[in-house]
Parts: C-alpha cells; sequence; structure tokens
C-alpha cells in the first residue's frame, strides 16, 4: 500500500515524488508512507550524488489534495509518551534527510496542505501553491491536542518570524495561497489552469541549477534581533501565555506547549528544538485531552458524511422569507458559498435593512479571509432581495426565517407553498416549534422540514435538520446536503418538543435557575461552568437567549414532557420586574454595547430577597448542572429524537458550547462510568427534587459508547 500511495520517477535530471493514497480523496502520512518516504529519499540521495538527479520535486497526483496531515488513527492508537516521541524523532529524521538534499527540493501544493503535509512542504526549498479555492495551508495540532512532530515548530518561525508562526500554531487557521504568499509561506502562486505545465518548467530550471539556492532573507539582521531576538522572545511567551490562560484556562495543555516549545526553540540550535518538540509531542499525544479531541474531530467529520436516504435535489437558487437579523445571517451564509439568494419581507424598510446586514456581515468574512474586491463582489452579487412572494418561484429551497410564533409561521408557509414549484423544498427555521404542526394544511406538506440555524448564524456551526410527521427522505436528504454546502455540521433529528440542543439546554438551564433558588452567587454558577469548560456560565447564557423567551420555552416543554422543566421561582420573579437579559441591557449582568458589566446590582439585590435554602458548593453545581444534561440526553435518545450517542455530542459541542477536550457530553459520561452518575442522580432525587430520578435509559447501559 506504502509503495502504491508514493513512487518515484526521474526524467532529464528531476526527480518526481509523488504522492496519491489509492481509494481516497486525501493523502495522508502514515508510518508506512514516511518509512516509503524515507527510502526514495535515500535513492535521490545516491542519484544526486552521482549526478542523474539535478532537483527533486514533491506533487500530489490528486488534484484538491496535496498531503492532509498525518493519519489521526495512528495518533489516537498512541499508548506511551516514549512511543509517541520516537514517532515524532524517526518523522524529523526524514524530514531532515530531505531538507538536508544537495540538489534543490520543490514542493507543488495543490488543494490542502496541512498538519504533517505543510511539515513536509517546509522542508523543501521552495514551495509553489495554486490559486484554486480549494488550496489552504496551515498547522492545525493544537487543535487535536498536541503540536506539529515533524519540525513544524522549529523551520516556521525561523521562515516567517515568531509572531507569524506562532499566530499558525496556536490558531490552527488556514490560509489561501495568497494570504501564504504575503507571509513567507510559499515562495509563488501558480495559476491553477496552467499548474502542471508551470510546475514542470520551474522544475526543469531548477535542474540547471549547481546546488539549492539560498534562503531568501525578507528581514534585515536588525529586524530579525527585534522581533525574535531573546527580549522579544521572553516577551512575547509571558504576553502569550497569560492570554492563552484566561482564554483556556488551562484545559487545552497543548496550546501552552507549543508556545513554550516554538518561542524556546528560536533560542536553540535546531537540533535541540528538534528533540524538544519531540518531547513535547510524545507527552501531549497521550493525553485524555488529545484522545478526546482526535474523538471529537472523527465525530463532527462523521456527522457531516451522514446524509440520510433520499435523492438529493439539485438546489441553484433559494430564497430567505424573513428579512430579521437571523433571516439576514442565513442569506448571508448562502451569497457566501456564492449561492444565488434572495431575501424576502414585505416590509421594505426591514428588507433593505437585512440586506444591509447581510452585505456587511460578507465584507467582515472577507477581511479575515482575505478575499479579494473581485471576490468579494462575486459573493455580494449573489444577494438580491424582493418585497413579494412572487420571486419565489424559480427557487429551489426557501428557508422560513420569520417570528417563533406557530401561527405567523402557518400562514407564511401557506403563502409560500402558493408560489414555488411543486419540488422545491421548503425549510421552517425554528428552534423548538413543531414542524409536524406546520405542515398541517399544507398541500405538500411532505416537502416541508425544519431547519435549525443556530444563532448567530455566522458562527454557529451547528444546524438541527428536524423531520416532520410528513416529511419524505428526499427532502431531508436535500436539506442536509445545503447544510453541508453552507459550511455547518447538521444532525437529523425527530420532531418533538425542544428538538435535541434545546430540550437538554433547558434541563440544564432550569437547574440552574434552581441552584440561584438555594442562594447561590451569579458569579459563582457561571464561574464554576466555565472553569468546567462550558463557553460560557448559564446565566451568561440565559441573559443571551432572552429570560422571557427561555420562560416561554420552559412553559412549552412542561406542557410536552413534564414537571422537570419547571422553571425556578427567582427566575420567573427576575422576568416580572421586566429585566429580559442582553438585549434590554439588564438581566443578571448588567450590559453596556452589549458587553457584560458585572452582575446587575438590581437583579442581585431581587436574588438576596427571594432565595431560601443554603448556597451549594462548587462539586454539587456542577454534578446537578452536567448530571442533569446527561440525563435529558439519555431520556431523547429513548424517546428517539437522535439515534445515536454520536448525534448528541456533536449536537452539544457545536451547538451548546459543551467543552470539546471532554470529548461530548456522552463520552464524559462513559468516563465517568454510568454507575456512578446513576447514584449521583439518585441522591439529588432523593435530597433535591425528583427532576432528577434517573432516565430508565441511563439505567439499562453501562456506556454509551460500546467498543
Amino acid at each position: 500500500m506504502s509503495e502504491a500511495a508514493l513512487h518515484l520517477e526521474v526524467r532529464a535530471g528531476l526527480a518526481t515524488i509523488t504522492f496519491d493514497r489509492p481509494d481516497s480523496k486525501v493523502n495522508l502520512l502514515t508510518r508506512a508512507v514516511m518509512l516509503r518516504l524515507d527510502e526514495l529519499l535515500a535513492a535521490a540521495e545516491q542519484g544526486a550524488q552521482g549526478g542523474e538527479i539535478r532537483a527533486l520535486l514533491l506533487k500530489s497526483g490528486k488534484r484538491r489534495n496535496f498531503i492532509a496531515g498525518a493519519d489521526l488513527e495512528e495518533i489516537a492508537a498512541l499508548e506511551g509518551a516514549a512511543e509517541a516521541a520516537e514517532l515524532s524523532r524517526r518523522g524529523q529524521a526524514i524530514l531532515l534527510r530531505l531538507d538536508r538534499l544537495s540538489v534543490p527540493t520543490l514542493a507543488a501544493i495543490r488543494g490542502s496542505c496541512l498538519g504533517g503535509g505543510l511539515e513536509l512542504a517546509l522542508a523543501c526549498d521552495q514551495r509553489l501553491a495554486s490559486d484554486h479555492p480549494s488550496t489552504r495551508l496551515g498547522l492545525p495540532e493544537t487543535r487535536l491536542g498536541t503540536l506539529p512532530g515533524l519540525g513544524g515548530t522549529v523551520r516556521l518561525p525561523r521562515l516567517v518570524g515568531l509572531q507569524s508562526a506562532l499566530d499558525l500554531i496556536l490558531s490552527g487557521r488556514q490560509l489561501d495561497a495568497r494570504q501564504a504568499r504575503k507571509l513567507g509561506l510559499i515562495d509563488r502562486i501558480v495559476e491553477d489552469e496552467n499548474f502542471d505545465t508551470e510546475v514542470a518548467a520551474l522544475a526543469a530550471k531548477a535542474t540547471r541549477l549547481r546546488a539549492a539556492p539560498a534562503p531568501r532573507r525578507r528581514r534585515s539582521a536588525l529586524t530579525r534581533l527585534l522581533r525574535d531576538g531573546p527580549p522579544a522572545r521572553w516577551v512575547s511567551e509571558r504576553l502569550m501565555r497569560r492570554a492563552l490562560l484566561a482564554r483556556t484556562r488551562g484545559h487545552y495543555p497543548a496550546l501552552a506547549a507549543a508556545l513554550k516549545v516554538t518561542v524556546r526553540g528560536l533560542g536553540m540550535s535546531a537540533e535541540e528544538a528538534y528533540q524538544q518538540e519531540a518531547e513535547a509531542f510524545g507527552r501531549l499525544a497521550v493525553t485524555p485531552e488529545c484522545k478526546n479531541l482526535i474523538a471529537v474531530f472523527r465525530l463532527t467529520e462523521g456527522a457531516r458524511k451522514r446524509r440520510p436516504a433520499g435523492e438529493v435535489r439539485s438546489v441553484k437558487h433559494t430564497a430567505v422569507v424573513g428579512a430579521w437579523p437571523l433571516g439576514a445571517g442565513i442569506a448571508e451564509l448562502f451569497a457566501f458559498q456564492t449561492i444565488p439568494v434572495r431575501l424576502v419581507d414585505l416590509d421594505e424598510d426591514r428588507v433593505a435593512a437585512g440586506l444591509r446586514r447581510a452585505r456587511e456581515l460578507l465584507e467582515k468574512a472577507g477581511e479575515r479571509a482575505g478575499w479579494s474586491k473581485a471576490d468579494l463582489q462575486r459573493r455580494s452579487a449573489c444577494l438580491r432581495s424582493a418585497t413579494s412572494y412572487e420571486s419565489l418561484e424559480v427557487v429551489d429551497i426557501v428557508v422560513e426565517a420569520v417570528v417563533e410564533q406557530m401561527d405567523v409561521k402557518r400562514e407564511v408557509l401557506r403563502r409560500i407553498e402558493e408560489r414555488v414549484q411543486p419540488t422545491t423544498v421548503i425549510a421552517a427555521n425554528t428552534s423548538a416549534l413543531s414542524v409536524s404542526e406546520m405542515q398541517e394544511g399544507l398541500e405538500y406538506a411532505e416537502r416541508v422540514c425544519g431547519l435549525h440555524f443556530f444563532d448567530p448564524p455566522h458562527r454557529m456551526p451547528l444546524v438541527e435538520v428536524v423531520r416532520g410527521a410528513r416529511t419524505t427522505d428526499d427532502t431531508l436528504a436535500t436539506a442536509f446536503d445545503i447544510a453541508v454546502r453552507l459550511g455547518k455540521t447538521p444532525i437529523v433529528v425527530q420532531d418533538s418538543p425542544g428538538f435535541l440542543v434545546n430540550r437538554i439546554l433547558t434541563a440544564y438551564l432550569s437547574e440552574a435557575g434552581h441552584l440561584l433558588q438555594t442562594g447561590t452567587p451569579v458569579e459563582q454558577l457561571d464561574r464554576v461552568m466555565t472553569r468546567f469548560g462550558m463557553s460560557v456560565g448559564p446565566l451568561r447564557l440565559l441573559d443571551e437567549i432572552g429570560l422571557d423567551v427561555m420562560a416561554e420555552l420552559s412553559r412549552s416543554m412542561v406542557a410536552a414532557l413534564g414537571d422537570r422543566f419547571t422553571s425556578a421561582a427567582i427566575v420567573d420573579a427576575v422576568l416580572a420586574r421586566g429585566v429580559t437579559g442582553r438585549k434590554g441591557r439588564r438581566g443578571f449582568y448588567r450590559y453596556v454595547d452589549s458587553r457584560p458589566h458585572g452582575v446587575d446590582k438590581e437583579t442581585a439585590q431581587l436574588l438576596r430577597e427571594s432565595t431560601a435554602g443554603e448556597p451549594v458548593g462548587a462539586a454539587e453545581v456542577e454534578e446537578r448542572l452536567v448530571f442533569n444534561m446527561i440525563n435529558e440526553a439519555a431520556r431523547a435518545m429513548s424517546d428517539g429524537v437522535v439515534d445515536a450517542p454520536e448525534t448528541v455530542d456533536v449536537a452539544m459541542i457545536m451547538g451548546a458550547g459543551f467543552p470539546p477536550f471532554r470529548g461530548g457530553l456522552l463520552r464524559y459520561a462513559d468516563s465517568l462510568g454510568l454507575s456512578r452518575v446513576a447514584d449521583r442522580l439518585r441522591h439529588y432525587a432523593d435530597s433535591v427534587g425528583a427532576r432528577f430520578e434517573p432516565a430508565p435509559a441511563l439505567l439499562e447501559r453501562t456506556a454509551f459508547y460500546t467498543a
């Protein structure tokens, strides 16, 4: 297999090593591939010494992938730090052989060049990159709980400077060819249409050189000293370590390790720096955080491939009905992917404001991505607006995004149905309303489904694709496919109260209210859960959602599923004072320019006057909140809302901010042991209330994930 994955060809003094993994869309640097590369580099060394080889070109046999990185299955299987460190050292030695080759070496990058693929390219003298949008360069290892282990922390800062290297390594972000060229990561951008021809010409030119070209010095010695010298390194490490600790609360050890290794390696000899990198890689690769983050990566990648059975209809023209901020954000997603979209609203002022918002979101996205004016214009041209339903006659999918009221949505869906083609998919954007109820009275109810975009849609990666009672497989498959095309991770859920994420979140947030009722301070509740790893604390999240919205959701959940969702009296009392959350500038926190500025004093006074009981400690806060979510997730699975624990974990990480380093809500439950979770739930059922009674589906299992 390794011999089939890459091979060496020598012609007219040019040696070409082609990576082309059989039966796969991507190339990976497996152990076998690396060993085969070592053999081919040894052959290239002999050829260079004998004069038969005067240059070496590394390329891919796949048009849209250079090398996607290392094989995560192999990393996940590592059991000891010594074994992992030795794997890194062996890989470093192979790339050093490439680095020290006596003839010019070139990497022809077309498509994704990530992780070990970029480290391989960094060991070459020149990097040529296609200008096609699929060309992306990056080092995502810290997002997987480890760090570059094939020399990336050593070569990258020496090539582009410390600050630029740290930005790439610590963020894991990916660059297109233009951004990479500006940074100095690549040497030349090649037009994709003429890629093979131009690369061949440049490689042939390299064969006429007597030796590898000297590295280009983009910065003066003074600049390097000021930016990468000992004082600058000391300041950079100190400031960034403090910033990382504030952002991660120490939960992601790979970030701190990568910072230390990259900064200090710049002050070492290359040999010492490689050794330091290998040892750090070895320690990180066997941590629980690394294992969990790799598992989460596999879950999210798998979720996007779990398209439901059914024929996907062609979608070329789209529309969003409802130009409120959420609808405008959804329209921007279509335009971002260059899918023509029409934003429809009967209110002229609202549709004009929605169109402006969508275009502003596109401009901000362009700034982050480094788009050219032409790139931005091409996407902006996909945005159109209309003030009548007549414009829907040519669209293939319509997303309804009006206010969250059943009567309003049913009327809008009826009017949409009158105008669209018989094959058009109609997707209702709702966070909790019944899609089956919306289908009632429609002539073509089978083409209606739910598409729950989380707010704000340009940031939130999850979409719940909701199957109503009459939704067909073709409708569901088409909606799922469009969510993937929009860059989202979709999950299929059955129509039920709150669907999946809001059902579990309602249980979580309701319990936060009950904890408030005991007198446990606002700051303590939120601090416990952010230290646990949640992106924000429960009361801060309540402010974001809106206390009025949450109260309505709780009432609907109680009516459908029982009293365990009943909100605490203390939260109702806060809402009764007209306190609604961030949108009203007052919630549990006070807001200035939409940013929290401490606990709201009036709300805090009301809480003090309304508490009953004794404040609880941090351990109980964490258990009551997290175990309540686990219990409700088990009930949701038993009710058939979703079909697998993987779906729950993807949903809670991407839709509710559950910490990825813990592997997901149900994987975390497995790590604790379901018997322990059930015992603690029984304890709280006896001491706090029947809402903690363990779900039968939890008691029936020994684990959510089976080996």
